[in-house]
């Protein structure tokens, strides 16, 4: 496997009184895709956050190309090469679909037209949808708008946090393929999701979370569908 692109190093993230996540540390590698899975409240959510610079650690450190990520705010580290698609998507209703990606990239226009057209390409969906207002798209189609926005600027890894909630299994067909090819492309994905299926479908690596802490870290070729929902469901009943 190739160097850590990313690296949590014994992360520790406070919300509010209580510990969302404890003591993780993980590495993603360039090319690769590591789904992090876990129920609601597991802190997935907080490691995205941190990784971008929303939620302040309350322990360890977190590392780009071994650079550390302290002091570095949130537009910093995205310039860096950090992309981030949060749980919601969180488009501006109003603007059309060309205008959010063009306000994603800093660069002449020839250039962002020329990245539109290789999102294009990867996501089919998208040059149908260009001059659509966010308000009128569905939820899959807002999904693929979100993440399309968050690879404007070419990030060497992308964190998506749950892309697949609320999504028609259609979307699904066209969204994940296009994720693994980002990754076979070389790029690096850190990927929260609840669904077992997904994550097994797409990942190289499967990490469970438990009331924030990692329980696994395995191979997702060493994972069978019917374990990891096992392991799933026994962390769930010690709630």
């Amino acid at each position: 496997m190739s160097a850590a692109l990313l690296s949590f190093r014994n992360v520790s993230v406070r919300r509010g009184s209580a510990m969302a996540v404890r003591e993780f540390t993980l590495d993603v590698a360039p090319g690769e895709i590591v789904a992090l899975i876990g129920l609601n409240g597991a802190g997935k959510s907080s490691l995205l956050r941190a990784a971008m610079g929303l939620e302040a650690l309350a322990g360890g450190e977190i590392l780009f190309r071994e650079r550390l990520l302290a002091g570095i705010d949130t537009p910093d580290r995205a310039r860096l090469g950090i992309g981030y698609c949060p749980e919601g998507r969180r488009l501006f209703p109003g603007m059309t679909v060309s205008d959010t990606l063009h306000a994603a990239m800093a660069a002449s226009r020839a250039e962002r037209l020329a990245r539109i057209a290789e999102l294009g390409a990867l996501f089919p969906l998208l040059g149908t949808i260009l001059d659509r207002e966010s308000w009128s798209l569905s939820g899959g189609q807002q999904q693929v708008v979100a993440i399309a926005r968050a690879l404007m600027q070419r990030p060497e890894i992308l964190l998506l946090d749950e892309p697949s909630l609320g999504l028609a299994p259609v979307i699904c067909q066209e969204l994940f393929p296009a994720i693994r090819r980002l990754a076979d492309d070389g790029a690096a994905v850190l990927l929260a999701e609840q669904s077992t299926a997904t994550a097994l479908s797409v990942a190289d690596r499967i990490a469970v979370l438990h009331r924030g802490t990692l329980v696994l870290n395995e191979p997702a070729t060493a994972l069978s569908h019917d374990r990891l929902k096992t392991i799933l469901l026994s962390e769930g009943e010690q709630r």
